[in-house]
């Protein structure tokens, strides 16, 4: 099969672990037979300080023709003073807007190797292996008007949701929930809102369709207590732009480390953006030392959701499982008896398992 990619290195340590990727992924292409073509383009602080724009026009018309993308991350205190419209994260929101990314899968798991490093206790994540879908293109965040009245004493920020944008986002989690273990919880504020109101009304007319999956509705305060004192009881998370924002970012203690977690931003084309939920973290790029899991488990991510490569994409999260189960990590990971590795290290380590 051959698929051509797009590649966005973006800002900090999103060149290192992006490469890192790439490698994994070449080395999939030979196992299977595939043959994935690259394609380089800018994005974030790269591309203003190339192109004078977070997200060129050369960049979009690259995404728009590719069969999938993969993101290492944007960002960075070089960029802080600039004006809103010249900062790294507007290449970001962008490129979901131009695509039509409407749905962020984050998958969350707790890696054995690793439930002593999260600050919550051990016996309670045990076992914890939830995916959050969230929707990325309504909500709070896009809502207009958004603005500041009578001299800055008053300010005004609107959440707007259409019937279509809410049902596409809810069958998204419904589907996903197929794939897994047919439990579906929607988290709204439905004793608040209206926004949350018609949420729950559309998850009810929906769930007919899908008479397999056991479906409740938990509000999202709830939600947030339970995620973390009980995240074994979630199997699949449905919920709007901004608490899942606060709910995935929530969940990634589960993991002790964000350098652990991948994410999926979808259209309904299947175009897909791929990138892992950790930031750029300038301090540490071109050190050697980061951690390119997250980046990895991504690619893994857009075999399976993108490709329908299931097989590809298991063999890459067996493979890093692997190496934490022979004590490998990064620096930012703690792993007891464990041996630290670099950034190449560990994707030598993971290329190897796979070629075993």
């Amino acid at each position: 099969m051959n698929k051509h990619i797009v590649l966005l290195p973006g800002d900090g340590i999103g060149p290192e672990i992006l490469e890192s990727s790439v490698a994994i992924l070449e080395v999939i292409a030979t196992k299977f037979n595939h043959q994935f073509d690259f394609d380089y383009q800018l994005i974030g602080g790269a591309a203003i300080d190339e192109v004078n724009h977070p997200l060129p026009e050369p960049t979009v018309i690259a995404a728009e023709k590719a069969d999938a993308i993969l993101l290492g991350a944007v960002g960075g205190p070089k960029w802080d003073q600039n004006p809103s419209d010249l900062r790294p994260e507007r290449g970001l929101l962008a490129i979901r807007k131009a695509l039509d990314l409407y749905a962020n899968l984050r998958p969350v798991k707790g890696f054995k190797q690793l439930l002593h490093a999260s600050p919550l206790k051990e016996k309670n994540i045990q076992g914890s292996d939830l995916l959050i879908v969230r929707e990325l293109t309504g909500g709070l965040y896009f809502g207009r008007p958004s603005e500041r009245q009578n001299d800055g004493e008053r300010v005004i920020d609107t959440l707007a949701y259409t019937r279509s944008e809410i049902e596409r986002i809810v069958k998204k989690g419904f589907e996903s929930a197929t794939l897994r273990k047919k439990k579906l919880t929607s988290v709204d504020k439905a004793n608040v809102l209206e926004s949350s109101k018609m949420w729950r009304e559309i998850v009810e007319a929906e769930k007919v369709n899908y008479p397999d999956v056991e479906v409740e509705h938990c509000l999202v305060d709830a939600a947030a207590m339970k995620l973390i004192t009980q995240p074994n009881q979630f199997d699949v998370i449905v919920t709007e732009n901004m608490f899942g924002d606060i709910l995935s970012d929530e969940a990634s203690v589960l993991t002790g480390s964000l350098g652990m977690l991948p994410s999926a931003s979808l259209a309904e084309n299947g175009v897909g953006l791929y990138e892992p939920a950790h930031g750029s973290a300038p301090d540490i790029a071109g050190q050697g030392i980061a951690n390119p899991i997250a980046m990895i488990l991504s690619s893994a991510m857009m075999l399976r959701y993108s490709f329908g490569m299931n097989q590809e994409a298991e063999t890459i999260e067996t493979a890093v499982e692997a190496c934490l189960d022979q004590g490998l990590h990064t620096a930012d990971l703690h792993v007891k008896n464990g041996t630290q590795v670099s950034t190449q290290e560990m994707t030598e380590a993971i290329i190897n398992i796979i070629n075993s």
